[in-house]
């Protein structure tokens, strides 16, 4: 881009903290090479009329990014550039990203329990239901009167 600075049509806030993060993990406007894409999907007539979809390659990286979240382009280019900024700060910071982090929380939780905490897990549960149990009072017919 020659000097230029796009409109990513969001608030003025989060197009500064965008702009922050790039210059914070050195990608500049001129290494990346953006393409613009027809839209696949949902949004009808305008989605297959105009090239919404973003595709944006950091050349330094190689690290290549397409975003279609949006109905509009400016929206599109910024996810585009947010997307690609958490990718390249991840490669190049080494640590592990929101994402990633997520995404592994979400996978350990879906594991498959070991057959010794499946059954600890259980005879805690079975404890846990004869102590409900102990606790609820069940009156004997004989403990009632009969009204006269």
């Amino acid at each position: 881009m020659s000097g230029k600075k796009i409109k990513f049509g969001v608030s003025l806030k989060k197009e500064r903290a965008l702009r922050k993060k790039m210059r914070k993990c050195r990608i500049y406007e001129k290494d990346i090479e953006e393409k613009f894409i027809r839209s696949s999907g949902k949004g009808g007539q305008r989605t297959n009329k105009a090239s919404t979809c973003v595709y944006l390659k950091h050349l330094p990286t190689q690290v290549e990014v397409k975003c279609q979240k949006d109905r509009s382009q400016a929206l599109n280019r910024y996810h585009a550039r947010k997307i690609l900024t958490k990718k390249v700060e991840s490669m190049i910071l080494g640590k592990k990203s929101e994402e990633q982090k997520r995404i592994e929380k979400i996978r350990r939780q879906k594991r498959k329990r070991s057959k010794r905490a499946k059954e600890k897990m259980l005879k805690e549960k079975k404890k846990q239901s004869q102590k409900k149990k102990d606790r609820s009072y069940k009156p004997s017919p004989h403990n009632f009167k009969e009204r006269e």
